[in-house]
């Protein structure tokens, strides 16, 4: 019987073990970097081992100090969560030979499955070779790992080359695997796994389907399951093969095998006209997915703790209870899904999410965002009757929760979760965000209103509840400006305030932490919370005004809109990662062309030259971390060649 479990992982996916383990009377082990010292995992375990040093290579990664430090803990067991090293056979060999239980499945198991190329020769389905124009587009994608990294769509041939060196740097960097290899890309085309669980004993669970289609930069955002809309010959297709995929390699404990699915009908359970869908095997995970909370709603089942009575020897019952109902997670990232997805770092002032649905987090309120690992902050997870009241449900919750803190995707979930073409299954595929991330990052509705609640919110805690402003001398307008919308206001006779603009809207009350106005004949109420902005200047703040998060207007111009010409700034904070071959100040560049590398949570951005010209200051190193804004590089655009070369007479 397992006594003690360490965690070989970190965050939301640690605090989730221990949850189950503490369910069950089992003591818990974590494992911190220095930059989780002070971090939620770290807290709820029973207790904890430092790996020195920030970077995953140096803590995370390191199998060695792992289990080191699952021996000095006193641990009899080992669950290695997701990512890191959930997939390493080296690693679980190791965990084995120092004598510790493995929760997770035999290491010629994760052997068999931890390259996709390998998984495919298994299947009997083998990488595009000699790619032409007519293969194209076609996805480069890193043999080992997952998450989205060394993963790179490619649509023209000329750009193969350079997209294959590229990933492989990146899948090195991240798997330590520079393996890579390349498919046929299928354009909207949609995710679809199946979940498995096997005994020791010859007992094979395939736990119904998921769909994942809505993702960003290869990573998912929204799961539910079932994947809705599948006809019946094609799901008993993907769960067949899955329960193949699994026995074909002695499989034991929890899996996924994902599938990449195309001409599945528009609209959910409409009639195709004859024929199956073709589904593409893409891999097998050998681990639990970040998705696995959906699959346990609909099944009512904990496969963590079905995890450990696996690798206690136990064995499954025959068959798998039956499922009910539909359930939807969304993924809540520290990120901007209308600058690039970039993720964003700070203090998480406050979070809370209603009660009676089901969050799975690695945060607290009070807790920071750091920039060495994925930027997401929790899963919300709920659970229906129906996928109708599954969507209704998670939106509610969502439009309710508090989040205050760095910019997150709150309103891009809610924005897609109420999309017609989700909701009603007319384009759910990968290709959502693609056609409607313009649509999907517009100001959210009300946020105007928001802006004056908060202007009228920081007026009142400067003169008191109601102000007292008012003069005999009627003084012009006060303004206060939250991103580009600017509010105008004045105290009136009585001790309240006027709005002058935006126009229609008057105020019933005002206080500093609680707003009232009236909108066209109707009352609503705001909530305000005020945060001083450290990365703002002079007279910024953030304000969160009923869910809406603002950025007070600073007084002053930002200096680092008074950059050169040329300037290349840092986008996110991050690690630079990579600098081009041999560059070097005074180079000749041309637009476009890539000069460095920033990695930050999980994520690679490239930056490339503005213009061709000259570098004049490379101030990158591989190795600095860099934050915000910070100037990475100048290129001096040469006006006179170039007017050489358009007139060379």
């Amino acid at each position: 019987m397992i006594s003690t479990v360490l965690v070989a992982n970190r965050g939301e996916i640690a605090c989730r073990v221990f949850r189950t383990c503490r369910d069950l009377g089992i003591s818990t082990v974590a494992v911190y970097s220095d930059a989780d010292a002070g971090a939620l995992h770290v807290r709820e375990a029973d207790a904890a081992v430092r790996l020195p040093g920030a970077a995953p290579s140096e803590t995370y990664l390191r199998g060695d100090l792992v289990v080191k430090a699952a021996l000095a803990a006193g641990a009899d067991a080992v669950h290695p969560g997701y990512g890191f090293l959930s997939e390493n056979a080296d690693f679980a060999r190791a965990v084995t030979d120092a004598g510790l239980i493995w929760i997770g499945p035999p290491p010629a198991a994760i052997e068999a499955m931890a390259s996709k190329t390998r998984a495919k020769e298994l299947l009997g389905i083998a990488p595009l070779t000699d790619v032409t124009e007519a293969d194209l587009p076609v996805l480069v994608k890193a043999a080992a790992g997952g998450g989205g990294r060394g993963m790179r769509i490619v649509r023209e041939l000329a750009l193969l080359e350079g997209e294959l060196e590229a990933a492989s740097a990146e899948a090195a960097s991240a798997f330590g695997d520079g393996e890579v290899f390349v498919e046929p890309y299928v354009e909207n085309g949609r995710h679809v796994e199946v979940q498995l669980l096997c005994d020791a004993h010859g007992t094979v669970w395939a736990l119904g389907t998921r769909d994942c289609s809505l993702q960003r930069r290869h990573q998912k955002v929204i799961e539910e399951a079932p994947a809705p809309g599948l006809p019946a010959a094609l799901e008993a297709h993907l769960l067949d093969t899955a329960v193949r995929a699994a026995k074909s390699v002695g499989y034991v404990g929890a899996g996924t095998v994902e599938f990449l699915v195309e001409d599945v009908p528009r609209a959910l359970g409409s009639a195709r006209a004859g024929g199956t869908p073709k589904a593409h095997f893409l891999e097998m995970n050998t681990r639990l997915q970040v998705e696995h909370p959906v699959t346990e709603e609909v099944y009512g089942v904990d496969l963590v703790a079905l995890q450990l009575a696996v690798a206690e020897g136990r064995p499954l019952p025959p068959e798998p209870p039956a499922p009910r109902g539909h359930a939807i997670e969304a993924r809540l990232y520290a990120e901007d899904p209308a600058r690039g997805w970039a993720p964003q770092t700070g203090v998480l002032h406050r979070f809370e999410v209603p009660g009676g649905v089901r969050v799975d987090t690695g945060y607290a309120s009070g807790d920071t965002i750091g920039v060495h690992y994925d930027p997401m902050l929790a899963k919300v997870i709920v659970h229906a009757e129906t996928r109708e009241a599954a969507l209704r449900k998670l939106a509610h919750t969502l439009d309710r929760a508090v989040v205050h803190g760095p910019v997150t995707n709150r309103n891009l979930l809610l924005a897609s979760l109420k999309h017609p073409d989700y909701a009603s299954g007319e384009a759910l595929d990968t290709g959502f965000y693609d056609r409607n991330l313009p649509e999907l990052t517009t100001p959210a509705q009300g946020e105007e209103h928001a802006a004056v609640a908060a202007a009228l919110a920081r007026a009142a805690s400067r003169t008191g509840r109601f102000g007292g402003g008012w003069r005999n001398l009627r003084s012009q307008d006060e303004t206060r400006t939250y991103g580009d919308r600017e509010i105008r206001y004045r105290p009136t006779r009585s001790g309240g305030y006027e709005v002058t603009q935006p126009e229609g809207v008057r105020v019933v009350s005002a206080a500093p932490d609680r707003v009232s106005l009236e909108i066209a004949d109707v009352v609503r109420h705001f909530d305000v919370t005020v945060y001083e902005d450290v990365t703002a200047y002079e007279d910024g703040a953030v304000v969160y005004a009923a869910g809406h998060r603002l950025t007070a207007h600073p007084r002053f111009t930002d200096p680092r809109e008074q950059q050169a010409p040329g300037s290349l700034l840092a986008p996110m904070p991050g690690t630079v990662v990579r600098v081009a071959d041999g560059l070097a100040v005074g180079d000749r560049v041309t637009a476009g062309q890539p000069l460095l590398w920033l990695e930050a949570m999980k994520m690679e951005h490239r930056v490339v030259a503005p213009a061709s010209g000259t570098l004049t200051a490379l101030h990158a190193a591989p190795g600095r971390q860099v934050e915000v804004g910070a100037l990475l590089a100048v290129v001096q655009e040469n006006a006179s060649t170039e007017a050489q070369e358009e007139d060379p007479a």
